[in-house]
């Protein structure tokens, strides 16, 4: 069932459901960009329709919804352990594209159903219902359609800018009668898919891991690559982690234990005990980055990690493609390049 909406029974739509739901979305932060006079997008609480971004993509991911940058997992004294609350005290509403919507699928993937299920990630996971934001056209460097994730029908509802009002689709019924309450009218209504994308990627099934990791092409990166991570840090699909024992002051027998996200990219992530240290170069973590997204994870489950969104290649500040890296390994698994 679709619904027809005006800003101002948007608003009243979201009042609604703000009684029942964390509302998050792509929000604008104006001056917060990284340089001067620039914007930031990312996702941030939702009050009304005008805070929800649609007509840019974010520069950061929603996982920071349900997979915060630094989460207290647990509080110890000399005595006991006390398990921290949620960081989301209700049910949460995230409104975000396609692409972001398949991360979610990678998310769950390695946090619940890789041999384990992550208790903290699951009790956040399982507070969340997700509205599809509609894309009548592909950004600068998406490439979703060659990674088969420009389409999702796996929402609670969607939602489209369409001449000056928005278009929703409804499958969450027990929204029904909100949306029947609020709406300005109703029609059918499809959700806005992107069907080409100025990128374009080229994938292989043939990829022998042993011929790509040995190869010369990633020795450039060596001196390209700062490895600051932001790679990682804005990809919706990274889900490395650290761990961080925080000891208070005023008793240093108590304190609180920490996940923070981590970066294949950074130093310090190989490190291990007797000052042991992999992938030193530069080049070996960007192969080791590069052949998780389009090698190994397709191998444990089925589908690749990267999800095309190409926010990699919007924020490296060493104008570094991931894209163009995904397309060079797929052309020398194939033969087509030395």
């Amino acid at each position: 069932m679709g619904y027809k909406f005006t800003a101002g029974s948007m608003n009243d739509l979201f009042k609604d459901l703000s009684k029942d739901y964390l509302l998050y979305g792509p929000t604008r932060f104006e001056g917060e960009g990284p340089y001067s006079d620039t914007d930031s997008i990312r996702y941030g609480v939702l009050e009304t329709i005008e805070d929800l971004e649609l007509k840019e993509k974010s520069h950061y991911s929603m996982k920071e919804v349900f997979l915060p940058i630094s989460e207290t997992l647990f509080y110890f004294t000399e005595d006991e352990v006390k398990t921290a609350k949620a960081p989301l005290q209700k049910e949460a509403i995230i409104f975000l594209r396609s692409c972001d919507l398949h991360s979610v699928k990678r998310l769950d993937a390695i946090y619940l159903d890789n041999g384990f299920e992550d208790f903290f990630y699951k009790r956040l996971r399982e507070k969340i219902k997700f509205v599809l934001i509609g894309c009548p056209q592909s950004f600068d460097n998406c490439f979703c359609v060659d990674m088969e994730t420009n389409k999702s029908d796996n929402y609670a509802a969607s939602i489209d800018l369409r001449e000056g009002h928005y278009e929703m689709d409804l499958k969450e019924e027990a929204w029904t009668e909100l949306f029947e309450k609020n709406a300005s009218g109703k029609l059918d209504v499809q959700p806005s898919f992107v069907t080409e994308t100025k990128t374009r990627v080229e994938l292989s099934d043939n990829i022998d891991p042993k011929v790509i990791a040995g190869h010369k092409f990633w020795d450039q990166y060596d001196k390209r690559c700062i490895a600051c991570g932001r790679c990682n840090f804005a990809c919706p699909t990274c889900t490395c982690f650290s761990m961080q024992d925080l000891f208070y002051q005023d008793n240093g027998k108590a304190g609180e234990r920490r996940r923070v996200h981590a970066s294949c990219m950074v130093d310090g992530f190989t490190d291990v005990a007797g000052g042991g240290h992999y992938r030193a170069k530069h080049g070996q973590r960007m192969r080791f980055k590069t052949l998780h997204k389009v090698y190994d994870f397709k191998k444990r489950f089925g589908y690749h990690m990267c999800t095309g969104c190409g926010r990699c290649d919007d924020i490296c500040p060493e104008y570094i493609s991931f894209s163009t890296m995904v397309t060079k390994v797929a052309r020398i698994a194939e033969g087509k390049e030395d």
